[in-house]
């Protein structure tokens, strides 16, 4: 893991925090032990306090050793340390007068850290300890006459009772609110960091369409030029064989046109009406003529398709284009013996294309998908994949790429169903 990633981890930085203020805690009650024995105003147990003040110490700096080691801290380990200081703060009280202690109500502290840092089930967890701590502390404790306030000869502890109540009343609500209130502020930074994000892509696809637009006015020139050519090498040889070449080439030149006036064109349809709705098989045929028109080198197999009319999706040029793309990265891995398939149920359609080449380098699989990230070296531009996602995520779905055990590549396309609501 990145050292700068580790050290930023929140984890880690409010386990720093929470070492600091228990030893800042650690000396405000060893401080007052001390002051108590001094002043002789009460008869504590202090051998116990002390160990248990001492291995409070000990703790804190084990735990800061380990904070000087590369190694993550979780929630649980985090919340383990809460659950020290609760304990800690448990024998305390045990030996120096229980909920008649005014450093009874300490117990929030640790709550209320939890509550703003870890989720519900820690929370809450945590929050059950301590109320069975603070109960048992009514009926066990070493007393001190100092802190004992009856009233009259009646035996009910008035002010205990109310402590209790206060105590688990804040409890309670520091548990239910502050736990929810910390969550809103988390979902907030994630939407905010995914519209970071979405806007840097949004910008990266606006750069690449301008470069597109340019690119395909100026090659609209040479591809004329190039059928020009070809018609007169045709008329030209009579050779049966350069006649297919030659045939085969200008399909492909033809094909180029086609795409390059398909672009305009889908441009003009997005903005007269942004989408259609298509049945998914149907779909999926067609643009697999249209590839194969594209890469005649390439051999593929369409898996058979689930029994029943097939759902209909919301088609529009970008998801097609998308497609071709992720079929076009298949073939450029292994153009051979390409496997399709194409399952459906009542909430998504998944489209599945495996390919037999040298499979994802680890080394890059987490950047896949980035702008200008390719595993083609200099024969791609890094752009076929990051398109394609761009343009599925705004459908509603997702692409995501699998190594596979037997050697090459899966990839998966999960599109959502066509609703009533669109058609």
């Amino acid at each position: 893991m990145n050292l700068n990633t580790l050290a930023l981890s929140p984890n880690r930085q409010n386990l720093w925090r929470l070492i600091f203020i228990r030893l800042l805690v650690l000396a405000a009650q060893t401080a007052s032990v001390m002051g108590a024995w001094v002043s002789g105003l009460f008869a504590l147990e202090w051998l116990p306090l002390l160990l248990t003040l001492g291995l409070s110490g000990v703790v804190s700096l084990v735990t800061l050793l380990r904070l000087s080691r590369d190694w993550p801290v979780t929630d649980i380990e985090y919340g383990l340390q809460l659950l020290f200081d609760i304990l800690i703060h448990s024998v305390l009280l045990y030996y120096a007068g229980g909920p008649t202690n005014p450093f009874a109500s300490y117990f929030l502290v640790p709550l209320t850290i939890a509550a703003a840092t870890l989720s519900w089930r820690h929370t809450a967890a945590l929050a059950s300890v301590s109320m069975l701590a603070y109960s048992l502390l009514l009926f066990w404790y070493h007393p001190l006459p100092l802190f004992e306030m009856r009233s009259g000869d009646s035996q009910i502890n008035i002010r205990v009772i109310g402590m209790w109540l206060n105590f688990a009343m804040s409890a309670g609500l520091i548990s239910l609110f502050v736990v929810h209130m910390a969550e809103a502020l988390r979902k907030h930074a994630e939407r905010l960091a995914e519209r970071r994000e979405q806007s840097l892509r949004d910008s990266q696809l606006l750069g690449i369409a301008s470069v597109a637009a340019g690119a395909a006015h100026e090659l609209s020139t040479p591809l004329s030029t190039m059928s020009v050519l070809l018609k007169d090498l045709r008329a030209d040889h009579q050779d049966p064989q350069i006649q297919e070449d030659l045939a085969l080439l200008q399909e492909q030149v033809r094909q180029c046109k086609e795409s390059l006036q398909q672009m305009v064109r889908s441009a003009e349809f997005s903005r007269a009406q942004p989408h259609t709705l298509q049945e998914a098989d149907v779909w999926l045929r067609g643009l697999l003529e249209r590839w194969k028109l594209m890469r005649p080198e390439v051999s593929c197999r369409l898996s058979a398709l689930p029994e029943g009319p097939a759902p209909r999706i919301v088609d529009s040029p970008e998801l097609g284009q998308s497609i071709l793309n992720l079929l076009n990265n298949a073939a450029d891995a292994c153009p051979d013996n390409i496997q399709i398939a194409l399952e459906w149920n009542a909430q998504r359609l998944r489209l599945c294309i495996r390919d037999f080449g040298p499979g994802v380098p680890l080394h890059i699989a987490e950047q896949l998908g980035t702008a200008f990230v390719t595993t083609k070296g200099k024969k791609g531009f890094g752009l076929g994949l990051f398109l394609s996602q761009a343009a599925v995520e705004r459908t509603g779905g997702s692409v995501k790429l699998f190594n596979q055990d037997g050697g090459g590549t899966l990839t998966e396309v999960i599109l959502p169903i066509a609703s009533e609501e669109h058609a």
